[in-house]
């Protein structure tokens, strides 16, 4: 079970002087990830060091420490809470004492990890697309239902003839939800799996 953050979350502490704070966020992309540390990145840093994970896809970067001390604790940290779809950026401020690979270690994956124990998160749901439509004597019945299963509506167009949704819904939901509409529409609604 898998879980990605309701929003940014933020944590910073202070070890040897040197100032470190941890921002982290929800992504669906690496393009996103990369996005969040364009925009929380700190110019004036000595260094901003960042992991991604967005399923099997990941990235880190030291961005100057020594190799392995600092992206990778922090991917280490996203995958020991249970994480993914998440990118955490690191920012440290260098206050005159060096931490050695260990301190360092300790301290970019501690200030992560406490980052995402404190951040509110929701588990991850596998959704697949379905398109489908209905006549409008069947419309609130169906709507309403289907919400009640977990069901979002992500696109929703009228016609002469009805509406016509384009829905997420829970992977491991699809064939009774599939069901259930078809016993609601008496069979004439339609329900497809988009690209399936």
């Amino acid at each position: 079970m898998a879980y990605t953050l309701t929003g940014r979350a933020s944590y910073q502490e202070d070890i040897k002087k040197s100032r470190f704070l941890a921002v982290a966020g929800p992504v669906r992309t690496p393009g996103e990830a990369m996005a969040f540390f364009a925009a929380h990145g700190v110019a004036d840093a000595t260094h901003n060091c960042w992991a991604y994970r967005v399923g099997s896809e990941y990235r880190y970067s030291d961005d100057g420490e020594p190799g392995g001390t600092a992206g990778r604790p922090i991917l280490q940290a996203i995958e020991g809470q249970g994480c993914d779809r998440v990118a955490v950026l690191v920012v440290r401020w260098f206050g005159g004492i060096k931490l050695g690979p260990g301190g360092l270690v300790r301290a970019y994956g501690g200030t992560a990890a406490q980052c995402l124990r404190l951040a509110e998160k929701v588990e991850i749901v596998e959704e697949l697309e379905i398109d489908c439509a209905c006549v409008f004597s069947d419309m609130a019945l169906v709507q309403s239902r289907l919400a009640a299963m977990g069901a979002r509506v992500l696109d929703e167009a009228f016609d002469a003839g009805g509406v016509r949704w384009r829905l997420a819904v829970p992977k491991d939901r699809a064939d009774e939800l599939s069901r259930l509409f078809a016993d609601m529409t008496r069979g004439r609604g339609r329900w497809e799996v988009v690209g399936g």
